[in-house]
């Protein structure tokens, strides 16, 4: 295979690309909305501020931050093509920006994918299957819409479901947000001062 193109987007062209980025996951908000009044699922239904669930939220990221450091220092098998997607496609696009960009990022996904996918598909699902099919639907259904490879879909489907778990162990989307977005975070930072390999 050839190296890794290591190029960085920079100037205005990476600037435009993180708005695009935060305008992308943040609209998914207005969109939850929309399809949570169709369904008769708001997506804020189960939020509530709280301090102690947003720490619950945080401490939640751990384990999935243990999977993550696994994938970075040992991307055998399924788990190599993640990794080299994210050095061919992701890197060059991010590498350049500072934290706050990554930040907005991370809080858009958050906020954005869990009123989506929390807050009104699975809430939705739960009312119409039960508690247990509707978190595994709604999981399967956000594992589909990450067709990165077949081992990320799958990864993906299985982190939907501790999202989902979270906000069900605590009651409150708050965390799930917070579980959500911080572990984005951490992530971007991780992976975009991990020096690819040299010849991937």
């Amino acid at each position: 295979m050839n190296p890794v193109d290591e190029r960085p987007v920079d100037g205005p062209e990476a600037s435009r690309l993180v708005v695009l980025a935060v305008l992308f996951e943040a609209g998914l908000a207005p969109l939850a909305l929309v399809l949570g009044r169709i369904l008769n699922q708001p997506p804020l239904a189960g939020f509530a501020w709280s301090m102690w669930d947003a720490c619950l939220g945080a401490v939640a990221t751990l384990p999935m931050l243990a999977l993550l450091a696994i994938v970075v220092r040992w991307p055998v098998g399924p788990l190599g093509p993640i990794k080299q997607f994210f050095d061919r496609e992701v890197r060059p696009l991010l590498r350049t920006r500072p934290w706050y960009d990554l930040a907005l990022i991370s809080i858009a996904a958050g906020v954005g994918e869990e009123m989506l996918f929390r807050g009104v598909i699975q809430g939705a699902l739960s009312h119409a299957l039960g508690q247990t099919a509707g978190l595994v639907v709604a999981s399967l259904i956000f594992g589909a819409l990450h067709p990165i490879t077949r081992a990320y879909t799958v990864l993906a489907a299985a982190l939907g479901a501790y999202l989902g778990g979270t906000w069900l162990f605590t009651g409150n989307l708050l965390s799930a947000m917070v579980t959500h977005g911080l572990y984005d975070f951490v992530a971007l930072i991780v992976l975009l001062r991990d020096a690819p390999p040299k010849g991937s």
